[in-house]
């Protein structure tokens, strides 16, 4: 196995907890949040690390008061503004996961900008989850499926999990090796519900805007002291009778 995993899969939990402990306005708190994904980018690109995905709002999300929603739109829209450029410069590849129609036009412009912008870096690809979820990607997924058994491109007796897999969101990446939740939450929160199936995961106490290189670093070496298995045995594994991971395209 590598030591390193090839695709790094974080929920940035716990970005309003560290405000309210020091007494300040959620939103301080997902400023300072936005710190700790530029130290994480970072990370990757000095490990070899060839994708990270970050869930950045859930579906679920737009439920939370507005005032908050609105604010996380706003830093939303500065972080864009303000990071693309770097990130291009680095040869970091941006996308955007979710549904993108739920958020106002002049965003979902400068994402598609982005996108564009940075589309032909290979350094990392750098997969931002917005207005995302694993059971949305999935019935996303199941109707592409579906349209195309009703146009007869596809018999019903043809579908198997690679099939629906390649159209699910991040299909052309790596599975995550390795997922990361901060906060202290033992739960996946319907993030990459599909993709996680036999990723590693790995719990921390500490709280998003704290989160250093120490930390990413023991995240690592737990990553790296396991034997990753796939249903087969030991044995198998060790004579090379493990799944082969696609490389990314």
């Amino acid at each position: 196995m590598r030591e390193v995993p090839r695709h790094l899969a974080v929920i940035m939990d716990g970005n309003g907890r560290w405000a309210a402990r020091r007494r300040r306005p959620r939103v301080i708190g997902h400023r300072a949040g936005a710190r700790t994904v530029n130290l994480c980018i970072d990370f990757c690109l000095e490990r070899g690390i060839e994708a990270l995905t970050l869930f950045a709002f859930s579906s679920e999300n737009w439920g939370r008061p507005e005032d908050e929603v609105g604010a996380l739109m706003r830093l939303f829209l500065a972080a864009l503004d303000r990071e693309v450029g770097e990130l291009h410069r680095r040869g970091v590849r941006l996308r955007f996961i979710g549904e993108r129609d739920r958020f106002g036009e002049n965003l979902r412009q400068r994402m598609t900008a982005a996108e564009a912008v940075t589309a032909g870096n290979t350094a990392l690809t750098l997969s931002v989850a917005a207005s995302y979820g694993g059971r949305q990607d999935i019935a996303a997924a199941t109707r592409a499926v579906a349209a195309e058994v009703a146009s007869g491109r596809l018999r019903v007796e043809d579908i198997d999990e690679t099939t629906v897999g390649a159209h699910m969101a991040l299909a052309d990446l790596p599975e995550p090796d390795l997922f990361i939740r901060t906060g202290g939450d033992l739960r996946i929160s319907n993030f990459l519900l599909w993709q996680l199936a036999y990723t590693e995961l790995w719990f921390t106490d500490t709280l998003w805007p704290e989160l250093g290189v120490d930390e990413l670093e023991r995240a690592l070496r737990s990553y790296a002291s396991r034997e990753r298995r796939f249903g087969l045995t030991g044995a198998q594994i060790a004579a090379g009778d493990g799944p082969l991971q696609e490389s990314i395209r």
